[in-house]
């Protein structure tokens, strides 16, 4: 069963514990509940697409409690730090580059080299966060595609027996999402929220143009699938290797097949093969290999996103 607790400092206490040790927590902040993980660990995040039965594996915003945990995960250019010095904490999200501290877990991040960062102005969003001692990944705490929660019960009524535990904070002051803004290439607000565009228009001193929409695209929080893609080619469903291909197993299906073979999960359980997705493919595109010569993932629960992405990384380059 999923506690229901009122977020007491004793409770909150406990939530971060329950982080700490790879569980999942609901949380308010002033925009949404978020639904945490230990934002360093694939197995902890993979266990949030399973609660919420996502669809695709989106990178994750990060919330953190400092702005020194920040630049410890993302790089700050000058225009970073004038967005984060004007409205953290508050309902805006960064994306940035990756930092060489960072510690952000590949599946959080969809195995991009860039990071999602927060930092929620919520007193409970900052104790728990600050209890954790860790960067939480938190997606709104409903299941996908309905609607976000702003209140506890919401997060009840879509989550009970999915998740460790519900921290209640009263209802959410703001009520939709953060903003996200990408400091990557250029500034571009990837995700219209808390935040208005006039706002953060007047810290950079400039017109932001809207994001154009791409069919393809986008994923959130706003990053293009083109961002990461192996170098070697991908084939899936494969039950023959090829000589010089890596292989990328699940559950067995391909043993003694390749001359290098990473298997998702020998035991055949989704949530470890999410888990261990976006690193195994590095690691195989690393080698060498002409190419990557993927088992079969059944399309069930997590094999569903897991081949959502596998399809993805198999996709003709432009």
């Amino acid at each position: 069963m999923t506690a229901f607790k009122a977020a007491t400092t004793a409770a909150i206490a406990e939530g971060g514990a329950c982080l700490r040790a790879g569980r999942l927590v609901a949380f308010p902040t002033e925009t949404v509940y978020g639904l945490g993980a230990d934002a360093r660990s694939d197995v902890a995040v993979a266990q949030i697409y399973a609660a919420k039965g996502r669809p695709v594996f989106n990178p994750l915003i990060a919330h953190v409690a400092s702005r020194d945990l920040a630049e410890r995960e993302g790089r700050f250019d000058a225009t970073a730090r004038a967005l984060a010095d004007a409205f953290w904490p508050g309902p805006l999200t960064l994306v940035l580059p990756v930092a060489p501290t960072g510690s952000v877990s590949l599946l959080a991040r969809s195995g991009l080299d860039s990071v999602a960062l927060r930092m929620p102005v919520h007193p409970v969003a900052l104790a728990l966060l600050r209890a954790a001692g860790c960067p939480v990944a938190a997606p709104s705490a409903n299941r996908s595609g309905r609607i976000s929660p702003t209140e506890a019960a919401h997060v009840m009524a879509d989550l009970d027996e999915r998740i460790d535990l519900i921290l209640d904070g009263g209802a959410c002051s703001i009520g939709v999402e953060s903003t996200i803004v990408s400091c990557l290439d250029r500034v571009e607000i990837l995700r219209p929220g808390g935040l208005s565009r006039r706002a953060i228009e007047d810290v950079v001193g400039y017109r932001i143009d809207a994001r154009p929409h791409v069919e393809t695209a986008p994923v959130a929080p706003g990053l293009l699938l083109s961002h990461y893609a192996p170098r070697a080619a991908v084939r899936l469903g494969v039950s023959d290797v090829k000589a010089g291909e890596a292989v990328l197993d699940f559950g067995g299906r391909l043993v003694g097949q390749g001359a290098i073979t990473l298997d998702l999960s020998p035991r055949g359980d989704l949530t470890e093969a999410a888990a261990h997705l976006f690193a195994y493919l590095r690691q195989l595109d690393a080698s060498g290999a002409a190419g990557i010569a993927v088992a079969p993932v059944p399309d069930d629960g997590l094999g569903e996103a897991i081949n959502d992405r596998l399809r993805r990384a198999a996709a003709p380059r432009g």
